[in-house]
């Protein structure tokens, strides 16, 4: 056994020896070793990879031939057996197999039957021309642009349908609770009946038990009133002139009044809570109830003896300007002679 083959082998030897055993999970340390050990095992059979991808001739598609080499050798480690051959001859077989499906996948025109109808393969990345006369890709070509448009625009339409079932289903089940508590307070009002029997009391309470048959008419009912607010729902709604003027009048008022137990529905369902914005609740405000009035430090200004009030302001003069002009008041008030004298 030489040096690569005795390798290889404890390599091997310790990714099986690191493999959960069944029933149990792979613990961190065991992982990491056994990631270890496999890329020693590549590492090993690396010269033997290359050899093999220039063989079969995928030297252009060399990332992808070493990952199904990879694969190979994963698979050939989950069956190897050591008792039976080695690793080392083991393996070529997976390794042949892997490259050998390889290259039917990428090189179709190379069979009989492609030979005969002349089919060539042709990369999606490969560069042409367009009718224009710009250069692209074959992918960027068959590429949609209105896909995701389309995309969205079905999902919209799906979530509108199943929203508009869910809110029938809620819709019909309202009234149903509805119909059912008339018919129990009904069956309860009925149910005390008068015993001949002197032996008994005079009035025997019966048991409260609605009626199947009107169980059954409730729900036919419901069906067709169901029906007739779909029609009304939906986009494509049938034409209703071939109608009686009545029946497309009570149809109508029938849906009208659905709509808006709907939109109730809708708006108070926490199923439904993304499609309304509910409203907050305003306190309630009694009649006795009245506005506290503002208190401030400062005086009413709008009150009616601050308003004939009058303030005005009076700006500080210099000192020689108040002496000058008391000078001049008391000439002003000395008689005529003394003030020519």
């Amino acid at each position: 056994m030489s040096n690569t083959t005795a390798a290889l082998e404890a390599a091997v030897a310790t990714v099986i020896a690191n493999l959960p055993k069944d029933g149990e999970a792979q613990t961190n340390r065991q992982r990491v070793h056994g990631d270890r050990a496999f890329a020693h095992v590549l590492k090993i059979l690396a010269p033997r990879i290359r050899h093999f991808i220039r063989q079969y001739g995928l030297a252009g598609h060399w990332d992808d031939a070493e990952q199904c080499c990879a694969i190979g050798v994963h698979r050939a480690i989950q069956a190897y057996d050591s008792e039976r051959a080695q690793f080392t001859t083991f393996v070529n077989w997976q390794l042949r197999g892997e490259l050998q499906s390889l290259r039917f996948r990428l090189m179709t025109d190379q069979r009989p039957s492609a030979k005969k109808v002349e089919a060539s393969t042709v990369s999606l990345h490969a560069v042409t021309s367009g009718a224009d006369g710009e250069s692209n890709t074959l992918e960027s070509m068959i590429e949609d642009e209105f896909a995701l448009d389309r995309t969205e625009a079905c999902a919209g339409d799906h979530l509108a349908v199943k929203t508009r079932e869910a809110l029938l289903d809620a819709y019909v089940d309202h009234l149903r609770g509805v119909a059912m508590e008339q018919m129990k307070r009904r069956a309860r009002s009925n149910r005390s009946v008068q015993v001949l029997d002197p032996r008994l009391p005079r009035f025997r309470a019966g048991a409260a038990i609605i009626d199947p048959a009107e169980i059954a008419e409730l729900e036919e009912r419901l069906e067709a009133q169901r029906q007739i607010v779909a029609r009304r729902l939906s986009d494509d709604m049938p034409d209703e002139s071939e109608l009686d003027p009545q029946e497309r009048e009570r149809q109508r008022q029938v849906a009208k009044r659905a709509a808006k137990t709907i939109a109730e529905i809708a708006a108070n369902d926490p199923r439904f809570g993304g499609m309304f914005e509910r409203p907050r609740p305003k306190a309630r405000r009694r009649v006795t109830d009245k506005p506290t009035p503002i208190v401030t430090v400062l005086p009413d200004h709008s009150a009616p003896h601050n308003q004939l009030s009058r303030v005005i302001a009076v700006a500080a003069a210099p000192l020689a300007t108040v002496e000058a002009e008391d000078q001049g008041e008391q000439l002003m008030a000395m008689p005529r002679g003394v003030r020519s004298h």
